[in-house]
């Protein structure tokens, strides 16, 4: 019994536990929304999105976290301007510019000599956060979930249907650009941690899976959030035994998670 308590004697591994439970809120009710809303692939976007801002921000010597904000910002707009500007489909916009962003990013990192380590970038180093990795994600990720709890019903209304919203009084522009917002905020807080490709599966996973178990959207949230934390902390002690890095078995077992629900319904609904 007390060899199973071995990884929460060492320092990185409490830090470890301690990001993966930061995080988790703020990704997991994002993700109902962006399943709700069919932004699962801007997520993707996003996360990707960041790297060009990360590799800019070391180059002009300023936070790497205020450029990786900038350019996930820029991603999330530059695809809603030109989706509601042109006939393209917004689905490929997203492909388009994140794709170009990112190839953008690895040229830019290329060119520079640094101590920039990209496979922290990309994959994240959950086992190596700092203090001010913690208080950062912490920051972020509480005030992203304090904004989502607030605000989930108009955000519901904006989901389901848009002009509907706007008739009943809410501000639709204010709501779409702010959830943006909100999701490039939330993917820099997990920059740190599970980088900037596996962050995708935290914005999406939690709320998929929880859409599978439950039936009422207020249901889902609160499963989203059980999900993220079980995920995370489950992937996170799994790692030390296989010594492995955490965040890519964190996403094995949201995997893992989403097949066993996705089983589950059909067992419950066979039709």
């Amino acid at each position: 019994m007390t060899d199973l308590l071995i990884p929460f004697q060492f320092p990185f591994m409490q830090n470890g536990f301690l990001i993966v439970t930061l995080i988790a809120p703020a990704a997991a009710l994002l993700s109902c929304f962006l399943v709700l809303k069919g932004w699962a692939l801007l997520g993707d976007a996003t996360s990707h999105a960041v790297l060009p801002g990360v590799v800019l921000a070391y180059m002009a010597g300023i936070p790497l976290l205020i450029g990786a904000f900038l350019a996930g910002l820029v991603c999330a707009l530059a695809t809603g301007v030109i989706g509601d500007n042109s006939r393209v489909k917004r689905d490929t916009v997203m492909g388009v510019v994140f794709s170009g962003m990112f190839g953008v990013g690895i040229v830019l990192y290329t060119q520079i000599d640094s101590a920039l380590h990209l496979d922290h970038i990309l994959f994240g180093d959950m086992l190596g956060v700092q203090s001010a990795d913690l208080w950062t994600a912490g920051a972020i990720s509480g005030a992203v979930t304090l904004g989502l709890m607030a605000f989930w019903r108009d955000i519901l209304a904006h989901a389901f249907d848009p002009v509907q919203a706007r008739m009943i009084g809410l501000r639709v522009g204010l709501i779409h650009y702010g959830l943006l917002v909100a999701l490039s905020a939330t993917v820099v807080a997990m920059l740190s941690s599970v980088g900037i490709i596996l962050a995708v599966a935290y914005l999406i996973a939690p709320g998929a899976i929880a859409f599978l178990l439950v039936r009422s959207f207020g249901a889902m949230l609160v499963a989203s959030v059980v999900v993220a934390l079980l995920a995370g902390l489950t992937g996170t002690y799994a790692a030390f035994w296989l010594d492995a890095a955490p965040a890519p078995t964190i996403v094995l077992v949201l995997t893992g998670m989403f097949l066993l629900a996705l089983a589950g319904r059909r067992i419950r609904q066979p039709g």
